[in-house]
């Protein structure tokens, strides 16, 4: 069951999530970072909250609940609040990206810390999938509009996320599907709502993109790419889930290529294959 998830849910999971940076090019423009998060997060609870009355499902204790809402803060407002902010602010994406992709070295590191074994096979996947996540960016990347609190934002997303993977791994790693995303989103729905009341002027220009931007988040993002999330974090140890975020940069490359047009340059093929290598190093069965 674990590597039919790696193989199966695993791309599926890549492809949706990968989504999200092409969202971000559609919605940005047109509200600000809290404001947008907060109206996903509610959005999501209102088509969740009356499937949850009917589907009935389990609900944790008070102890567990506490310890998914604390995940799911981490993963959602910290780590999409981080990204969303610093682009707002003018980091460059491809910079960005590269920041966060940082990502499955870090949780290695962790995970090797809190007694998840990370053989030298898979350290030498986290170099190459970053190596090729680095060599995918490599034209991309520019330093035009970087700022000290940007790149402080792009390493606030990178810890929340990451620590919301470990934490949700040790601390809670199963739970009712149903209950747990009602759970993460009702708690990052009032924070993220605090932080829009507090930091924001709360306006929305309601363009056909927006909309369409904030329905793929609510529905695909936030309760289809996230619970993909949860089912490989259950199934697999946090160092081979991670590692597949090195495969978002190539995608999104893709993506940017059939949707918009962007040159698809040697450099993204070859970074491409360099991730792949990578991953397939870290994921593979002994």
């Amino acid at each position: 069951m674990q590597k039919l998830s790696i193989i199966w849910v695993g791309p599926l999971f890549v492809l949706v999530w990968s989504t999200g940076f092409i969202v971000a090019k559609y919605g940005m423009p047109y509200t600000d970072p809290m404001t947008f998060l907060t109206m996903r997060f509610v959005g999501v609870l209102v088509i969740m909250l009356p499937l949850c009355v009917w589907w009935r499902p389990t609900w944790p204790s008070w102890r567990d609940t506490s310890h998914i809402a604390i995940a799911g803060l981490l993963m959602h407002v910290g780590y999409l609040g981080g990204v969303w902010s610093a682009i707002k602010l003018g980091m460059p994406a491809g910079l960005t990206a590269l920041i966060v992709g940082l990502q499955p070295v870090l949780t290695a590191f962790l995970a090797a810390r809190l007694a998840e074994k990370v053989s030298a096979r898979q350290w030498a996947g986290l170099v190459f999938g970053f190596g090729g996540v680095a060599i995918v960016l490599a034209d991309k990347l520019g330093f035009d509009g970087v700022t000290f609190w940007g790149v402080v934002l792009c390493f606030i997303a990178l810890i929340s996320f990451t620590t919301g993977t470990i934490y949700q791994k040790r601390f809670c790693p199963m739970f009712d599907l149903r209950a747990g995303t009602m759970i993460q989103y009702a708690a990052s729905a009032a924070v993220a709502a605090a932080m829009m009341v507090t930091l924001e002027p709360m306006s929305v220009q309601w363009t056909n993109e927006m909309i369409g931007a904030l329905v793929w988040s609510v529905v695909f993002l936030s309760i289809g790419a996230m619970s993909l999330w949860f089912v490989l974090l259950r199934q697999g140890a946090a160092t081979r889930v991670s590692s597949l975020i090195y495969l978002t940069p190539p995608t999104v490359a893709i993506m940017a290529w059939i949707l918009f047009d962007e040159a698809l340059s040697l450099w993204v093929a070859l970074g491409t294959l360099v991730t792949v290598i990578g991953v397939w190093l870290v994921t593979r069965s002994k």
